[in-house]
């Protein structure tokens, strides 16, 4: 596999913290750090804060994208954003599938691909997340798990399709712990998902598809990840709410 036909992303996701003060703050901190970046950057945040982000991230290299969708256009879905909405303002990513909202608000595969084919077909690129909890890695499931869910996710969507397909791999065990996969451990995931990519497309859109590790990825261990063969950046939750924190792992992805 050749890294060089695929670009490296450095993705916060914020979670549910800051204000839109708060966030125009950040926003206003990282952009300076990052401008030089070789690699994307892109700030993920909350539906209250993405007018604000939009207008701050003007003219700078940071994309910005939200942290879900709902599959629908529209309708009576209390409290649900579309991608169309989403779109409709400038956001051009999406987090789909995140662990938090499996396990916490019952999303499943199913609603994620249908969630994927919504932002695919409002023009979003999405960053798809998959991966496993301690008990399944614990099981020797991870390889089968986070197979089936990257092929579940991706039913329906083109080859073409995935030029707008980050994948995002996330042990469970690993998020907001401390815990962290070691390089060679992450990497193992990533080429297996990469491996899907190839035996559902073929190997020309798996060299092409930009997978990221998103469990616990800080300035300390970001250079050491990035590096591994089949790691194209990350998902990057705590330390994106610090600019210099993240600062930092986007430099360390520019390099890798």
């Amino acid at each position: 596999m050749n890294k060089a036909k695929r670009q490296a992303v450095i993705a916060g996701n914020w979670k549910m913290n800051k204000t839109p003060a708060e966030a125009k703050e950040l926003i206003e901190a990282i952009k300076p750090l990052v401008a030089d970046a070789n690699c994307g950057v892109v700030c993920c945040v909350p539906y209250v804060d993405l007018s604000v982000v939009l207008e701050a991230a003007k003219g700078s290299n940071i994309g910005v994208g939200a942290e879900n969708c709902h599959w629908a256009k529209s309708g009576a879905f209390t409290g649900e954003v579309s991608a169309e909405m989403l779109a409709s303002m400038g956001v051009q990513y999406v987090i789909i599938g995140h662990s938090e909202r499996r396990q916490y608000f019952g999303e499943t595969d199913v609603t994620v691909n249908q969630r994927v084919r919504a932002a695919l077909d409002a023009g979003l690129t999405v960053i798809l997340c998959v991966g496993e909890s301690l008990e399944q890695r614990e099981q020797g499931v991870t390889s089968e798990l986070v197979a089936m869910q990257t092929k579940i996710a991706l039913g329906g969507v083109s080859k073409d399709e995935l030029s707008r397909i980050i994948i995002a791999y996330e042990p469970i065990w690993a998020i907001g712990t401390g815990k962290t996969a070691t390089s060679e451990q992450a990497n193992e995931v990533c080429k297996t998902i990469r491996e899907t990519i190839a035996a559902v497309y073929d190997e020309d859109a798996a060299e092409a598809m930009t997978i990221q590790y998103g469990g616990s990825m800080k300035p300390g261990n970001a250079a050491e990840l990035v590096a591994q063969p089949d790691v194209d950046g990350g998902l990057i939750g705590g330390a994106s709410l610090k600019a210099e924190d993240f600062a930092a792992i986007v430099k360390a992805a520019s390099e890798g």
